[in-house]
């Protein structure tokens, strides 16, 4: 296990975000455990990449000079696993916010749900959710929906490399998900139950890659804390 850090030339930290936690809140919690271990008041910290909330998986960490390799690492491709709920939708198109809609899926089979999601490998255009952060005339979405506000968000382009379907239990698909820069697996949801017929919320997403960076290979945030005090 490595012991050596030096957070002011730069490291790239691999973390797995907890359950419940911004992208965030865990560079402010990094930034605070290398301030106590350094001693140092100030010492860059930043993320590439953020994984909504509810979501856990790998997050990557940059410090020093290496937070000049950001948009590097946020521009790699990802890879994430996750469950579909069929049968009803969000506003949130997740767990954040109550189902609003309810929809029949006697219709669905396996066949069925296999051959949509092939459909959407390749380059397709995706609008991303309301409840997201995206900038729309100075003010992140998100703030749009919790305020009730109607906006209108414009589609972009994105890449599903890969998208796979690993377990079927009705209403619930299991995934596993290879795809570009900037593509929203809440927006995903939505679509493949759009195309269904039958409606589909996120209820479950890890992302489990970065490029070629692991989330085997990530430390867990208390870990990483642990690691600093033996130092």
């Amino acid at each position: 296990m490595r012991k050596v850090f030096d957070f002011e030339n730069g490291e790239l930290l691999l973390i797995n975000k907890p359950h419940g936690w911004t992208s965030f809140d865990v560079v402010t919690s990094v930034r605070y455990a290398i301030k106590h271990h350094t001693g140092r008041k100030k010492i860059k910290v930043g993320h590439a990449g953020t994984l909504d909330p509810l979501a856990t998986g790998l997050l990557l960490i940059c410090t020093g000079k290496f937070t000049k390799k950001i948009i590097q690492f946020q521009n790699l491709r990802k890879e994430y696993t996750g469950t579909f709920t069929l049968g009803a939708t969000t506003p949130s198109l997740d767990k954040e916010t109550e189902i609003d809609q309810r929809f029949d899926i006697s219709h669905i089979n396996e066949e069925l749900i296999r051959d949509t999601s092939q459909s959407f490998v390749g380059k397709i255009e995706q609008v991303p959710p309301l409840y997201s952060a995206v900038w729309i005339d100075g003010k992140r979405a998100y703030k749009y929906a919790r305020s009730e506000e109607k906006v209108e968000l414009k589609a972009k382009f994105v890449e599903i490399k890969s998208f796979d379907i690993t377990r079927i239990e009705l209403p619930e698909v299991d995934f596993i998900v290879e795809c570009s820069k900037g593509t929203y697996i809440r927006s995903l949801a939505r679509d493949f139950g759009e195309t269904m017929k039958c409606g589909a919320f996120l209820s479950d997403l890890c992302r489990t890659r970065i490029g070629e960076f692991k989330l085997e290979d990530a430390f867990e945030l208390a870990e990483f804390k642990e690691i600093l005090k033996e130092i």
